[in-house]
């Protein structure tokens, strides 16, 4: 609003109290702008508070996972190291029936780790592969869970006296070991800040065909040194003929 349009001449400058005067008369117009401008400020506050919030949450659910990750890693670690110093010492158990006895405690133990370890590793290529299997069955095992698989299958056919020497098993074991180490620190990537979702499949793509092939190797060492193991596991539960004693 001009000063003419006040009554004011046009090269007159109001005074202070005029604007004043002019401020009151239009009292609901300046609430109505101050308002809006703490509105925004107030809008723009809480937008940047949420984002912040949603971090944080974001983070503490990285940390979550990871320290799982991580638990479950260590005893997976311990599973392989145990499992390579049996095989190392298996000549040196009392019996037959003490050597089962230790070999099928190993063996439940790697199984589980592997079931567990599906619940942070899923198969990769699930739509193209194993479709007639339950969900986390389908597609491929990551290369992580294939090094435990292969150390599982290295001690099923493992013998008492006979085979490959103890030493030779327990350094399969071991290659299998290394290469669960190194994909499970490849998971967690200490040495980076990254997204929490997908943090697996976002490797890159050179240290993922590396992973799948160092796992693919250990497999045909595995098929070369327990010919006739049965890699495959079964489709859906129910499946499979059933036999009687």
């Amino acid at each position: 609003m001009t000063g003419q349009a006040l009554g004011y001449g046009t090269d007159r400058v109001m005074s202070t109290s005029e604007i004043l005067a002019l401020l009151r008369e239009h009292l609901d117009v300046v609430v109505a702008l101050g308002s809006a401008f703490v509105a925004l400020v107030s809008a723009f506050a809480s937008r940047a508070e949420t984002r912040r919030q949603r971090r944080l949450q974001t983070e503490h659910l990285r940390q979550s996972i990871d320290a799982a990750s991580l638990e479950w890693g260590n005893h997976a670690i311990d599973a392989l190291g145990r499992a390579a110093m049996f095989a190392r010492t298996r000549h040196l158990q009392a019996n037959e029936g003490s050597f089962i006895g230790g070999k099928t405690s190993q063996l439940i133990g790697l199984s589980a780790l592997v079931e567990r370890g599906r619940m942070f590793f899923p198969n990769l290529d699930a739509d193209n592969k194993g479709v007639d299997k339950d969900g986390a069955y389908r597609g491929h095992r990551p290369p992580i869970l294939d090094a435990l698989m292969w150390a599982y299958f290295e001690l099923e056919a493992l013998t008492r006296d006979g085979g490959p020497t103890g030493d030779n098993s327990a350094e399969f074991i071991d290659d299998c070991r290394r290469l669960m180490v190194s994909e499970l620190q490849a998971h967690l990537d200490p040495r980076r800040l990254d997204k929490i979702v997908e943090r697996y499949n976002d490797q890159t793509h050179d240290n993922r065909r590396d992973a799948i092939n160092r796992a693919k190797a250990l497999k045909a060492r595995l098929e070369t040194r327990r010919p006739g193991v049965i890699l495959d596991t079964p489709p859906v539960p129910g499946s499979q003929t059933e036999t009687t004693q």
